[in-house]
């Protein structure tokens, strides 16, 4: 069974902090279905076009992102929350990057719900997973070209260290075409009431097993 926690640091430091987690077995990645693909220039265009007179800051899950943030150490300003920034990204740009369908799906999940998702090739992660606030041992090799220093950030580490974030998540553990299990964390926000949280969880989980295929499993953790 797999085992995923978070820290008693992290829960002292950012009360009612709680995740989505969802393991994936027997998926097949590819490129985003025509049905779904042909749909998302105009969900990004209405995105952007909302964001032209609305500050980023102001949307609540970035606020309550950026507010969690503060708490744990680290400058939102500096380090965005991921979902700010893809916010930021279709604002100036009108679309994130197509990368895959697995990765292009976590974006649309990020968007439409305002909160940070990462997905994390499960082959790739060794022993039970913590979600806690890092120290100066703490690092890896993001997905975007950097290495990501994590002391007094929120982080997810297995037995071989850190390997993702409400920020980017690392090479090592990244999903490609060849993934066919996979762990999906939605940072959630700690102001969504349980019931609603799990209801989220379980529609994201529906909807991602829907285009790729196999089996889903999932819980709220606190």
């Amino acid at each position: 069974m797999f085992q995923l926690s978070v820290s008693e640091k992290l829960e002292q430091r950012v009360p009612g902090f709680k995740v989505g987690c969802i393991r994936y077995n027997h998926i097949v990645i590819s490129e985003m279905p025509p049905l779904i693909s042909g749909r998302l220039p105009l969900f990004y265009k209405n995105i952007q076009l909302s964001l032209e007179n609305r500050p980023i800051a102001d949307i609540p899950g970035v606020r309550e992102w950026r507010a969690i943030f503060k708490r744990c150490g680290t400058d939102p300003s500096r380090y965005r929350p991921s979902q700010e920034a893809l916010l930021r990204k279709i604002k100036r740009d009108g679309a994130p990057h197509r990368i895959h369908s697995a990765v292009d799906l976590n974006n649309f999940f990020s968007v439409q719900h305002s909160i940070p998702f990462g997905i994390y090739d499960l082959n790739q992660i060794h022993g039970p997973v913590q979600i806690t606030i890092g120290s100066d041992d703490d690092q890896y090799d993001g997905l975007n070209g950097r290495v990501m220093h994590m002391d007094h950030k929120i982080l997810s580490k297995d037995s071989k260290g850190a390997f993702g974030s409400p920020m980017v998540d690392s090479r090592r553990t990244c999903v490609t075409e060849q993934t066919t299990d996979a762990l999906q964390i939605a940072y959630l926000r700690p102001s969504m009431p349980e019931d609603e949280a799990k209801k989220m969880t379980a529609r994201v989980a529906g909807m991602f097993t829907q285009i790729h295929g196999g089996e889903n499993t999932w819980s709220v953790i606190s």
